[in-house]
């Protein structure tokens, strides 16, 4: 059989170190996990109790295919609590996880051809997906000084939308009001579409993120109940749209996805509720980033982005490496310890950076720290 050209795109090379690190503990090696991105915790204990409710009462059939009327409320409501934006329900589309959201996002606002700008380092799938629907990712090479955020001047001439991500993956790092408003007025000036992705929000240290929708309507805002609601297999996310943009969403949702799952919605209602729950759960994340923070330049990691958020460091290591895969590789296997090689995030830099995941229990975190300085000595 024939292969289209748009399906060839690269390897999500985290899923790789996945791999590597489950036959490692196959073999009967005990493995620290910072390489994936998702939290250790399960979903909400209120979540999975109505799951349980509702599976004894309803055949759980397709629900609209904008998801239930109920979960889009919640979410409006949400926004009124975390920002004091006033979200009409309507334009709340929940998805099949952020990478649903993503897909209906591209379908909506871009032709194959089309160029979209996004910021490097960033998370990888916003370039295969792109790719895969015939549309050229290109990329910005933010700089530390910037905080690894994209700022306008930097967006490129010819391209018909940007991707922005505060915090962002794998920096963690967020835009201030002034920044974002900035990025958002320049695309808007220039008809350029704005996707900003808020999947991290609710994972802040310090001021907490700020949300597109607090500038202006004329964006697509992506967020997702995997990270900050501790849900990623779950698969349930969500999509605020511009209002004259809904029913073209609803069309391509109905064909492509005919709904969101609708066990995962229920538990995602029911999660909205959890946030003394999901405050313990940050909590422990904030006690992981200080020992990280603290630990990896002990370890000898010392070039290391700023991280306002989310659940990563994200660290230079040209001065240790020119080969990011194989010095993960090496790590995994004399450390014990998995993290993510910097080419996942960025094609061109990337081979001079790691990921650090900080997102499990804090014993994990500090044994995994233990064992990458006792490594890094050993390495000289």
């Amino acid at each position: 059989m024939r292969f289209s050209s748009r399906g060839q795109v690269d390897p999500f090379i985290v899923m790789d170190v996945v791999e590597a690190a489950r036959a490692a503990e196959a073999s009967g090696r005990q493995i620290i996990h910072m390489e994936v991105g998702q939290p250790s915790t399960p979903a909400p204990a209120q979540a999975r109790a109505a799951l349980v409710e509702a599976l004894e009462r309803d055949s759980l059939g397709y629900t609209v295919s904008l998801g239930l009327p109920a979960l889009r409320e919640g979410i409006a409501l949400l926004y009124a609590r975390w920002y004091g934006v006033d979200l009409d329900p309507a334009r709340v589309v929940v998805t099949a996880g952020s990478s649903g959201a993503f897909v209906l996002a591209f379908s909506a606002l871009f032709d194959a051809g089309d160029r979209v700008a996004l910021g490097e380092p960033g998370y990888p799938s916003y370039r295969q997906i792109l790719r895969a629907m015939s549309v050229t990712p290109v990329g910005i090479q933010s700089r530390p000084e910037n905080r690894y955020q994209p700022v306008p001047s930097e967006i490129p001439a010819d391209v018909q939308g940007l991707i922005v991500a505060s915090p962002g993956n794998p920096s963690g790092t967020m835009l201030g009001k002034p920044q974002l408003a900035a990025l958002m007025a320049e695309a808007q000036a220039r008809d350029i579409a704005f996707i900003s992705d808020e999947i991290y929000h609710g994972l802040h240290y310090g001021d907490r993120a700020v949300s597109a929708l607090e500038v202006s309507d004329q964006s697509y805002v992506i967020n997702s109940f995997s990270k900050y609601f501790s849900m990623t297999g779950w698969r349930v996310g969500w999509m605020v749209v511009p209002e004259d943009h809904i029913r073209t969403v609803e069309r391509l949702a109905q064909n492509l996805f005919i709904c969101p799952p609708h066990a995962s919605q229920i538990a995602a209602l029911a999660a909205l509720d959890c946030i003394d729950e999901l405050e313990a759960n940050r909590a422990v994340y904030a006690e992981n980033r200080r020992l990280m923070l603290e630990g990896l330049p002990k370890a000898g990691f010392t070039k290391i982005a700023p991280p306002d958020g989310a659940f990563y460091i994200y660290a230079d290591v040209s001065d240790l490496t020119q080969d990011s895969v194989a010095f993960a590789a090496e790590i995994l296997e004399k450390a014990g310890v998995a993290v993510t090689p910097g080419l996942d995030f960025d094609p061109r830099r990337g081979a001079q950076t790691l990921r650090f995941s900080y997102a499990r229990a804090t014993a994990d975190i500090a044994e995994g720290l233990d064992r990458l300085t006792r490594f890094m000595a050993a390495r000289g």
